[in-house]
């Protein structure tokens, strides 16, 4: 259970990152001195600030600053990435979209997630499905005119849930990279599977589309499945950043099941061994001063919560501190971004694993600052369909009660999105 804290403890990961794959690593000091430091952090505040992740600092701040880029564009541009429950809630969120217990937050966000393969396959037939048709005044007047299709519209709302049968699980989906304006764009995208599937799929849409109505046509048909304009290398960056993200997490989950008394690989297997994660992109705007009230009563970045899963990583910008930790007394702490350093926080799920020796700690955003913020979060969680209860050796270590039920985590994320998002 959390704690008076008053500031929030700074562990230096390293020597656990380097030897958390060996199997000797439990007679490491360095690794039992990390060990005990996350125990201690996890009991006390649910924060802590990691450093000697490995992860450049010069890549982090590029990934800030490419994210600021993201929000830079028009509002329009942004808007074709939006955010759909079809898409697996994946996408570009506008400001006041999301919801945190009833109150809209201060925020624009891009949500990006795991992506099952098979699903992605079945996801590119509907798409193709859903292309629209760039044409000459031949369509008009034609029993054949194609009807039109745009994210606006949200066409996407005619997914429903299951209709992809096992593989149709809710918040499974396609993240939003693609930016094909017509067929022949298709062959100056960077080669990898997805787009050649869907390079086949235009073209057969392409070539339905000419026999059925003829050369007249042909000069005039070009498929679109418009995305926006996004900065130079956004997808590479990120889904570099991801993995390496994703390697840190594992290591410093490691870590923690020392820590609760368990097997280095108390979270992998049917627990996490395929994790689920989730990462979002967001931006909060610079501070007001309407109605004369004071930032921290009118401008909620985001609103007092707790994280789903088991780990997060939080990446943010420099020289402006907004995230702020709730202690048991009451009290809010502020988090400041110190340099080389994620903040990361336990989030429900491993609460429940630890049979509430760790807390998941309630959080807020308040940017009070009259500059625009970024920061980039990490969500490392279980499995989807794992079943989460608390662990034998916590609930022997925390008096032989268990205090919770089992969950299946992905139920438990499909119930807290569902409130946080405007529909």
């Amino acid at each position: 259970m959390a704690t008076d804290f008053k500031s929030i403890p700074i562990i230096d990961v390293a020597p656990l990152l380097a030897k958390c794959d060996d199997p000797k690593m439990v007679q490491d000091p360095g690794v039992r001195e990390v060990v005990k430091q996350l125990d201690q952090a996890c009991r006390e505040a649910g924060f802590f600030y990691a450093k000697g992740h490995g992860i450049p600092e010069t890549m982090a701040k590029e990934v800030r600053n490419i994210t600021h880029k993201f929000f830079d564009l028009p509002y329009e541009e942004k808007l074709k990435i939006k955010m759909t429950p079809a898409a697996g809630y994946r996408g570009y969120q506008r400001i006041g979209e999301n919801i945190t217990k009833g109150v809209p937050d201060m925020h624009e966000a891009i949500d990006v997630g795991v992506t099952n393969s098979y699903f992605m396959f079945y996801h590119f037939i509907y798409i193709a499905l859903l292309l629209q048709v760039e044409t000459s005044n031949a369509w008009k007047g034609s029993l054949h005119q194609p009807s039109f299709c745009s994210p606006e519209k949200e066409c996407y709302k005619e997914l429903k849930q299951g209709m992809y049968g096992a593989l149709g699980k809710p918040m499974e989906g396609c993240n939003q990279w693609l930016y094909v304006t017509s067929v022949s764009h298709v062959m100056d995208l960077p080669f990898s599977w997805e787009y050649s599937v869907l390079s086949i799929l235009h073209l057969v849409a392409d070539l339905k589309v000419r026999l059925s109505f003829g050369v007249d046509v042909l000069l005039s048909c070009n498929i679109v499945f418009d995305r926006p304009h996004y900065p130079p290398n956004f997808k590479e960056l990120m889904e570099e950043y991801i993995s390496l993200c994703t390697e840190v997490s594992r290591k410093i989950m490691r870590g923690i099941a020392l820590a609760l008394g368990g097997s280095p690989d108390e979270f992998e297997g049917e627990r996490g061994g395929d994790a689920f994660w989730v990462m979002r992109l967001i931006g909060y705007p610079g501070a007001s001063t309407a109605n004369g009230k004071c930032p921290s009563e009118n401008d909620i970045g985001c609103g007092a919560h707790t994280d789903y899963g088991l780990l997060t990583l939080v990446n943010q910008d420099e020289n402006i501190t907004a995230l702020q930790v709730r202690n048991q007394a009451g009290e809010w702490i502020s988090a400041p971004p110190i340099p080389g350093t994620f903040v990361c926080n336990i989030g429900d799920m491993l609460k429940i694993l630890s049979n509430g020796l760790y807390e998941s700690t309630l959080h807020r955003v308040i940017n009070k600052s009259p500059t625009y913020r970024v920061c980039v979060a990490f969500f490392y969680e279980p499995n989807y369909d794992a079943a989460v209860e608390p662990l034998e050796v916590c609930v022997r270590k925390s008096g032989g009660t268990r205090k919770f039920e089992k969950a299946v985590y992905g139920e438990h994320l499909v119930s807290k999105v569902q409130t946080n998002f405007v529909t």
